[in-house]
């Protein structure tokens, strides 16, 4: 750091109080006293009612009003604004360098660097979390909380300075310290809170509603280890904890005054009164972290609100420790630890699924106490709980926290003394679910014993609750039909294999009695003797025989609990994420529940934050982008993309687009060699599936036809190759989950595959197979602004959205994929020829399924031949006999090729090549890519949280200026 030198005059033992005490003997070589001096005055400020005023604009009733406040007497007109300086801002990460230390004193290496530069910004955050906090408890507005067992954040300092509009002072007070910002940058760890499109979704979405100033929080788990931190060996994939948290989090604030308790086992008493109250059983203590999330070019700053698990000191068993038995001496404390250990635990075992429900439940408790508290502090003195709804949104991530209901009506009845009728009125107009899937192992379902062990009360409002739903199917479906009444119930109940409850067993026996009335009746005048003379059953008997036999259990069969069915049950609104997606939930997934609710049931296309995932990832086509739509507005206005469609053709703009994308490629080439050892072309079109490794995804299909490739390419002259084919540079990425085996093999044999194409010299640059380790944000923001080719390549009706197809079409990458979850509005959009369609249609699936049990499929002779190739040995000595047996067979679990493969292998291949054939013509690729990102308008998350805002919270954007 030439030309500065920093000298303290005294030492303090509390940095934090000794600010301003060490404010008027701090010295420096530079100007750097001036701009320390504003931005200490303006920290301390901001604090001060008296120093800092904020203005307040109700944007829903679309009025700026400029608030005047009397100061000392004085009238102020206009808000204090304050936007630091670089030199500020170097004075800044130089104080927490000092000051808020977390490396030793001794130098300013680059990870030093990061996390002053990051703790400077978080002041500036602050300010604004301070003032959106205050303004909406001042105010009262209803707020919706957003809640999700992920977050897959990425790194978080290039957004927030960007969302600040500081990247430049940044980067000029960083080159002042002698680092460089991107480098400074790359030190942050990506936050280990999610894994695939739903956590990345839930920040997309908590980007959008800070930007478009709703009132709203996110409520998370603060994951230790997060998932898992992905090695790809010769082996395939090996999973170690990640190290995300190991020295701290620069942007979490610990809130050790919020807490909350969180009980499991234990039992229910009743009161004299009819009361009841959860006792004993295990307690855990949830503590608040909070991490500021800002919004673009507004001073809104929303909070994401995380719960860590502990307990109490005295849990310690101090004398068991004395004693040596030290595992007994804080059994209690890694009990309480662990349930935010890991993200999705393993759940084979007992043990897995009792982690996985703790979670659960420590999400949606915490939460919910936190925002009942809430409530009834801004309520003041006279609570009205009636008013909750119309003050509380709560929107449920899929179904990880559908134990909110129960737990709201817990909350409500028990603690705060309401009936069961309010309480169960009161969270069916608050609580609202969001399905994401329509695959049946997504769709949670829990061990009716394991439940009522872990959560017995709970399980108690379960049982009322279903109660209700009986009486609500009965209603709408009579009892005249015992039949159809049985299938309603048998689809639909919360309660899975279970009795009805007495009460609607009489109700149905006596219905049932009704018609035999009229029979005994019309028998009174027939002649005995005319009757069989012999004894029958009562026909009281006969009746309660029938109803029994239509209402039957298995017992056999383990008695579950249904989270999506209670989710929709026990809120006022569902929603899919995509057009066909929604469409499957009315029509297949929920369909019984459609009939009955159908005012429940909307669509909200998923949508992505176009600040992070064209702003700030590829600056070089932003500028251009900005330059031909003449506005910068689109980063918060996407539909002005629409603008570049009458430029696609423009020779300038295609030359332009043609060279940024090519800078973009080469930084592709660089991370690949670094993260790989593999050093592919720039020439070569880049072809990347990058999304959590799954058998629907079908990254099996996708490498299965780099397989077909390869072969045909080995059985061709050079010339012959190079005719055919142009270069491709095949990219994966992705997790498999870790107990997955079949996922497991995927991942294994793709790098089997790319070790043998990559060091084949007769192949060369023609065709390179690259699996990138540990996929995270971090990683996709390097890879999608540099990929030509993107695949979504999913079994039709099975993607609910997806939200990867919407960053690569935003960035101008071109789509091949299927009519499946968000591809086909995509489609749409960007045009018919501007896409790569292949595949069978979502109305297809279950007949062709029906076909492959009947042994009607022949299977295409080049699918056959790519499986004979994989079985010969070429891809080296290990035994992908299980990986290609699950293609097989025309029934049996893991096998009869269930997603479809080799029905869709054909048209894929042959796709393929028409996606060869455009990237030959340079001129037509360039005008595609330019008119996918002008098509990709309509998939921004501001619009998605405007249509939740409006449609399912009933929210008003508040701006603070």
């Amino acid at each position: 750091m030439a030309g500065l030198r920093l000298s303290w005059t005294c030492a303090h033992s509390n940095p934090e109080s000794s600010r301003s005490k060490f404010l008027s003997r701090f010295t420096a070589e530079s100007s750097f006293r001036c701009t320390w001096t504003r931005l200490l005055l303006f920290r301390t400020s901001v604090s001060s009612s008296a120093r800092r005023k904020l203005c307040i604009r109700n944007v829903a009733n679309d009025q700026q009003k400029e608030m005047k406040e009397r100061v000392n007497g004085e009238v102020v007109d206009d808000c204090d604004t304050f936007f630091p300086d670089s030199e500020s801002i170097a004075a800044s990460i130089k104080y927490h360098s000092e000051f808020t230390p977390s490396f030793s004193p001794e130098g300013f290496g680059l990870s030093k660097a990061f996390y002053a530069t990051a703790e400077s910004v978080r002041d500036l955050l602050i300010i604004n979390w301070n003032a959106t906090y205050n303004y909406y408890e001042k105010m009262n507005v209803k707020q919706a909380y957003y809640l999700s067992m992920e977050f897959l954040q990425g790194r978080a300092l290039l957004n927030a300075i960007g969302n600040l509009e500081l990247s430049g002072a940044y980067a000029d007070a960083l080159r002042m310290l002698g680092c460089n910002l991107e480098e400074v940058a790359q030190q942050e760890s990506d936050a280990a809170l999610g894994n695939g499109g739903l956590g990345r979704l839930a920040s997309c979405f908590l980007d959008s509603l800070a930007t478009l100033n709703y009132p709203a929080w996110g409520y998370g788990l603060r994951y230790k280890y997060g998932l898992f931190k992905q090695l790809i060996t010769k082996d395939g994939q090996e999973e170690v904890a990640e190290n995300w948290l190991e020295m701290g989090n620069p942007w979490e604030i610990p809130r050790n005054d919020i807490s909350y308790p969180v009980k499991f086992y234990g039992e229910v008493i009743s009161g004299a009164d009819g009361s009841k109250q959860w006792v004993g059983g295990e307690n855990v203590t949830a503590v608040a972290y909070d991490v500021p999330i800002p919004g673009y070019k507004t001073k809104t700053t929303i909070n994401l609100r995380l719960w860590s698990t502990k307990v109490a000191p005295e849990q310690f068993d101090l004398n068991s420790f004395n004693v040596g038995d030290h595992a007994n001496a804080y059994a209690a404390i890694k009990k309480a630890e662990k349930i935010c250990y890991v993200l999705y635990p393993g759940d084979e075992s007992l043990e897995g699924k009792t982690l996985r429900l703790k979670q659960q439940y420590t999400l949606c408790s915490a939460s919910l106490q936190d925002i009942v508290a809430r409530f009834e502090r801004r309520s003041g003195e006279s609570v009205d709980w009636e008013n909750f709804p119309e003050k509380v949104a709560v929107q449920m991530n899929d179904t990880h926290p559908t134990l909110c209901i129960p737990e709201l009506i817990r909350i409500l009845m028990d603690v705060k003394g309401l009936s069961w009728k309010e309480a169960w009125d009161i969270t069916r107009r608050t609580v609202a679910y969001t399905n994401h899937t329509v695959l049946p192992e997504a769709l949670e379902k829990w061990s009716f014993p394991l439940m009522q062990e872990l959560f017995p009360r709970h399980v108690q409002i379960i049982e009322m609750i279903d109660k209700e739903l009986i009486h609500s199917i009965i209603a709408q479906y009579g009892t005249k039909d015992l039949e159809l009444l049985q299938q309603k119930l048998k689809q639909m109940r919360i309660l899975e294999n279970f009795e009805l409850p007495d009460s609607v067993m009489e109700l149905l026996v006596k219905s049932a009695e009704e018609p035999a009335v009229d029979l005994v009746e019309e028998a009174e005048s027939i002649d005995e003797e005319s009757l069989p003379d012999k004894e029958d059953e009562s026909e009281d008997k006969v009746t309660v025989n029938k109803v029994d036999a239509s209402f039957k259990v298995d017992p056999k069969h383990p008695r579950m609990i249904r989270m999506a069915n209670l989710s929709v049950v026990g809120g006022h609104a569902v929603n899919g994420v995509a057009e066909i997606h929604s469409e499957i939930v009315r029509t297949e997934v929920f369909n019984d529940f459609y009939e009955l609710w159908p005012e429940k049931f909307q669509n909200k296309t998923n949508g992505v934050t176009p600040r992070r995932w064209i702003r700030f990832c590829n600056p070089d086509l932003s500028k251009i982008i900005t330059k031909w739509t003449g506005t910068e507005h689109w980063v918060t206005d996407t539909e002005k993309l629409a603008i570049l469609r009458k430029f696609a053709d423009n020779e300038d703009l295609q030359s332009m687009w043609k060279e940024a994308r090519r800078r973009n490629k080469l930084k592709v080439v660089s991370f690949l060699e670094e993260k790989t050892g593999y050093l592919v072309s720039p020439d070569a079109m880049f072809d990347v599936q990058i999304k959590r490794i799954h058998e629907y995804k079908r990254q099996l299909l996708n490498i299965l036809g780099v397989v077909y490739r390869y072969k045909q390419m080995k059985e061709m002259t050079l010339e012959e190759r190079e005719a055919k084919f142009v270069p491709r540079v095949c990219i994966f990425g992705g997790k498999a989950f870790s107990t997955y085996v079949q996922a497991k093999r995927i991942v294994k044999f793709i790098v089997d595959v790319g070790a043998t194409v990559n060091n084949d010299s007769d192949i060369g640059d023609l065709l390179k197979v690259v699996f990138v380790p540990d996929y995270n944000v971090s990683v996709a923001e390097v890879l999608i602004p540099g990929s030509d080719l993107s695949q979504h390549i999913s079994t039709a009706g099975m993607e609910a959205s997806g939200t990867s197809n919407m960053k690569f079409a935003m960035n101008g990458c071109i789509l091949i994929g299927t009519l499946d979850g968000a591809n086909v509005e995509i489609r749409e959009e960007v045009g018919e020829d501007n896409f790569f369609l292949f595949g069978a249609r979502a109305h297809e699936i279950a007949g062709l399924r029906k076909e492959r049990a009947e042994g009607k499929f022949v299977p295409d002779p080049r699918f056959e031949e790519v499986k004979d190739f994989v079985r010969s040995g070429v891809f080296g000595p290990h035994n992908y006999e299980e990986l290609m047996g699950s293609l097989e067979g025309n029934e049996g679990f893991g096998r009869a090729d269930y997603f479809l493969v080799g029905k869709d292998f054909p048209s894929y291949i042959e796709c393929q090549e028409r996606v060869d054939e455009a990237y030959r013509d340079q001129k037509r690729w360039t005008k595609m890519s330019i008119l996918n990102t002008a098509g990709s308008y309509k998939f921004s998350s501001d619009r998605t949280i405007h249509e939740y805002a409006r449609d399912i919270w009933k929210i008003s954007p508040l701006l603070l200026s």
